[in-house]
């Protein structure tokens, strides 16, 4: 192989990013570009999982289906990672809703040439695996998180994961959103934005969160939110210390 098939190619999605040259070149032909729309479903829980995606922008909450009208997020999925991650565990359906809660877009491949190529050697399985690890990492966090930690800082958390996904201060999210994504009733999510916003760390108007202060966010947050950032950071080798 030589030096340029060795380099890796530019791409906004981080595993694809990761692969060489070659490896990707073999998967461009069936990937597709996709938007990605604020509040579209990709999946619902039993759903046979048809495509898989790759984000390059965006956001994509992993929701979890307690009754009906009761829902818990319990991941976030960016351009650090990929949708569809039963379909490489060996199973057709998904377990959760996936929730695109900011808009942005992504790569798709349909799940019979995924499963092509996961079946074969190459870097593709083995960046599948570790991100795997990655996401029940976030996903149990997240579990423990929820049951410990206070709104305002389950909140800051959430905010700043979100930010770090979409790239951006500022996103559009209404109270009934944020209820379903923490798991409180809108009373709850106001009390704990309304804080937050006394502390003069975001700014909240119809339906508009606006980041001001983002190491103060972070210094309200839950230890969980770095716990989670340094899983996620860690093959790019990012480390810094948390304020106290």
């Amino acid at each position: 192989m030589t030096t340029s098939e060795r380099q890796r190619l530019p791409s906004a999605n981080r595993l694809l990013g990761r692969l060489t040259a070659e490896e990707y070149q073999r998967l461009r032909p069936h990937l597709t570009d996709h938007t990605l729309v604020f509040g579209k479903v990709l999946y619902e829980p039993g759903d046979i999982i048809r495509h898989v995606y790759f984000p390059n922008s965006g956001v994509v909450s992993l929701i979890s289906m307690v009754e009906p009208r009761s829902t818990l997020e319990v991941g976030l999925v960016g351009n650090e990672g990929m949708l569809g991650i039963s379909l490489f565990l060996g199973f057709r359906d998904s377990l959760n809703r996936a929730l695109v809660q900011g808009a942005g877009s992504a790569m798709r491949m349909t799940a019979q040439d995924f499963r092509k190529h996961i079946g074969h050697t190459g870097p593709l399985p083995e960046l599948l695996r570790r991100y795997t690890r990655t996401l029940l990492g976030q996903i149990s966090q997240t579990a423990a998180c929820n049951r410990f930690h206070k709104v305002d800082e389950r909140l800051a958390k959430w905010l700043l994961m979100t930010r770090e996904r979409i790239g951006s201060d500022e996103f559009s999210l209404t109270q009934k959103f944020l209820s379903d994504m923490l798991g409180v009733r809108r009373e709850g999510v106001s009390i704990a934005a309304g804080a937050l916003q006394l502390s003069k760390l975001i700014r909240y108007a119809r339906g508009k969160i606006t980041i001001l202060d983002r190491a103060g966010l972070e210094a309200k947050s839950c230890s969980c939110y770095e716990i989670v950032r340094l899983r996620v950071n860690a093959k790019r080798g990012t480390k810094r210390t948390r304020r106290q």
